[in-house]
């Protein structure tokens, strides 16, 4: 399975400890495509769909639900923990993704 920046894939986040967010759920891979080629790791950022709108979570459709992509829960993960792709965002939401990314860790 070929993992690619911006998919949704499905992720089992357990276990977890305190406020991290679990279970098994859509993520985001952030992590770049000349990573996720060469590591057996990536970063992914978990979506949630009860949120409130906090500056560090993006408004996504998916499956026909709208989600946040919660960019304050980023982790790296093994690809061992990805049970399925489930869909890619769109071209609006990686732009949106991208710059709370860059205003949450660049600026």
């Amino acid at each position: 399975m070929e993992l690619k920046q911006y998919q949704i894939v499905l992720v089992n986040l357990d276990p977890t400890i305190g406020s991290e967010i679990k279970k098994t759920r859509p993520c985001v891979i952030i992590s770049p495509d000349e990573m996720n080629k060469f590591l057996r790791t990536m970063i992914v950022a978990p979506m949630t769909t009860t949120s409130r709108k906090y500056p560090t979570r993006i408004e996504v459709k998916h499956d026909r639900k709208i989600g946040w992509i919660v960019i304050d829960q980023i982790r790296t993960i093994d690809k061992q923990r990805i049970v399925k792709v489930l869909g890619k965002l769109s071209q609006p939401e990686i732009k949106a993704l991208k710059s709370v990314i860059k205003e949450t860790f660049v600026d």
